[in-house]
């Protein structure tokens, strides 16, 4: 667990991939030292062996060495290309969740942290999670770009408006630690912080038996999508469908009109709520009105969440295939209510 007392100048390592983020911070570290301390060194001698010593001297002639021009291009060389690699690695190894991984849905806004479990518990600023087991972030944001940091995992991603960006851990350490939002955001962006809890899988699951639930997102996104939102009368199947098929859609290829392809993953059913006439499924007309401004950013990951859920083969295995685009804190708040999630009246849908 973190001293809140001082800052460390660097944090524990509590996530499985924390120790490469270091090896390769630390190889870098090395690598500037063994560059610079000869050079700087060189500089100095030459300055003193070649010091004008007669004035309108004529120099030595030199021709130079073809075995010194090979050493000082093959070493920068072998150097960089081992910084890329392992540069490559850790970033695919961050960006690339497992397809085991326990999703959380993160919702940024000015300034605060909110999060929605899959079993629908919400938290403000805390995120609860068990240790040892792969979690993955859906992370979306109401107003302006977020960061979310966890320092003691070494892992960051932006949350970027109009998009979901993702984020996965392992966490290694039962203990608490420092959640941050590493973008400038406005007035109060130092505010917007909290923590981190990693638990054991059994105080895990009492922490969830012991918060109420509510609904879970798709309990939610079915709710809106057959009762407050009305996209089932152009969406529910039959022979009156007036809506592109949603069954068995999410992470398939789907063909636009005009020709183009399109992967039906998150962004693209975001897309398609918020912008339905930007991609228009083949065979479908653009009569789907839009619903920016009218679903807040929790209920489209609750749409999102269930349209997911009518293509369970497809949605079990999109993990895998996701990447990222990509303080004062808070007082810790267990069992936190998540903030207001209205439910709007639009029109119905027709063109996912």
């Amino acid at each position: 667990m973190q001293n809140t007392t001082w800052v460390p100048l660097f944090p524990e390592q509590a996530s499985t991939f924390a120790w490469q983020v270091d090896a390769l911070y630390f190889y870098l570290i090395a690598v500037s030292i063994a560059f610079t301390i000869p050079i700087v060194a060189a500089i100095f001698f030459f300055s003193l062996k070649y010091r004008e010593k007669e004035k309108f001297a004529t120099p030595e002639e030199m021709h130079g060495s073809m075995v010194l021009e090979t050493v000082w291009s093959i070493i920068p060389f072998v150097v960089s290309m081992t910084i890329f690699l392992g540069g490559a690695i850790v970033f695919f190894n961050q960006y690339t969740p497992p397809d085991d991984a326990m999703e959380i849905y993160i919702v940024g806004k000015q300034w605060m942290w909110k999060a929605q479990h899959e079993t629908g518990q919400r938290e403000i600023n805390d995120l609860h999670i068990p240790v040892g087991r792969n979690v993955k972030l859906t992370m979306a944001t109401e107003d302006v770009i977020h960061s979310f940091f966890i320092p003691a995992f070494r892992t960051k991603a932006d949350v970027v408006p109009g998009r979901y960006t993702y984020l996965w851990f392992n966490a290694t350490k039962p203990g608490k630690y420092h959640l941050f939002c590493a973008e400038y955001c406005g007035l109060n962006h130092s505010g917007m912080g909290g923590w981190v809890y990693v638990m054991e899988q059994r105080d895990f699951d009492n922490w969830l038996s012991g918060n109420v639930s509510g609904q879970t997102p798709v309990e939610e996104g079915r709710d809106l999508f057959t009762n407050k939102l009305g996209c089932a009368s152009c969406h529910a199947g039959g022979p009156a469908q007036r809506g592109a098929k949603l069954e068995n859609v999410f992470n398939t290829d789907v063909k636009l009109v005009g020709g183009g392809v399109v992967k039906a993953d998150e962004n693209y059913i975001r897309n398609s709520i918020l912008n339905p006439a930007s991609q228009v499924v083949e065979g479908f007309q653009p009569i789907m009105p839009t619903f920016k401004g009218q679903v807040t950013e929790e209920q489209l990951n609750s749409l999102v969440a269930y349209i997911k859920s009518l293509s369970p083969n497809a949605a079990a295995a999109a993990s895998a295939n996701t990447a990222a685009a990509n303080k004062p804190v808070a007082k810790p708040a267990a069992n936190t209510a998540a903030a207001n999630k209205p439910a709007a009246k639009p029109a119905a849908n027709s063109n996912k």
